[in-house]
C-alpha cells in the first residue's frame, strides 16, 4: 500500500508541478521565436526607414530639379518601408497572439486532463449501470 501512495503522490507531482514547468518553458520558447522570426523590435526601430536601404544622394551643388527628385524619391522609399514594416508588424502581433492563446489553452488543457479522464469514467460506468 504504501508503494501505491507513493506512486500516486509522484503522479500528483509530476502532473501538476513537473510537465507545467516544461509546458511554460516551451510557450516561452515558441514566444521568443515569433519575436525573433518576425524581428518585431527591430521592426519597430527601423519603422521609417528606406526600404531595402534605397536611398538616393543628392549630390554636388544645388539643383532644384535634382534635389526635389532625390527628395521625392526617398521619400517613397521610406512610405514603402513603412508600409512594408507595419505589415510585417502586424503579422508578427497577430502570431503572439496566437501563440499566447494556444499556450493558454493547451496549459488549461494539460492541468484539466486527470479531471476529465476521472469525468470520463464516472460518465462511462453511469451510462453502463
Amino acid at each position: 500500500m504504501i508503494m501505491a501512495q507513493n506512486i500516486i503522490f509522484q503522479y500528483i507531482v509530476w502532473q501538476f508541478l513537473e510537465s507545467p514547468k516544461n509546458v511554460l518553458a516551451g510557450w516561452k520558447n515558441f514566444l521568443k521565436f515569433g519575436l525573433n522570426y518576425f524581428s518585431l523590435p527591430l521592426l519597430l526601430k527601423t519603422l521609417f526607414s528606406p526600404w531595402r536601404r534605397y536611398s538616393w544622394s543628392y549630390g554636388r551643388g544645388f539643383d532644384i530639379k535634382r534635389y526635389l527628385e532625390v527628395f521625392f524619391s526617398n521619400l517613397i522609399s521610406r512610405i514603402l518601408g513603412a508600409i512594408v514594416r507595419v505589415f510585417l508588424i502586424i503579422s508578427g502581433i497577430l502570431f503572439e497572439v496566437f501563440i499566447l492563446s494556444a499556450g493558454l489553452i493547451i496549459f488549461l488543457a494539460w492541468l484539466a486532463l486527470p479531471f476529465l479522464l476521472i469525468s470520463g469514467f464516472y460518465y462511462g460506468f453511469s451510462i453502463l449501470f
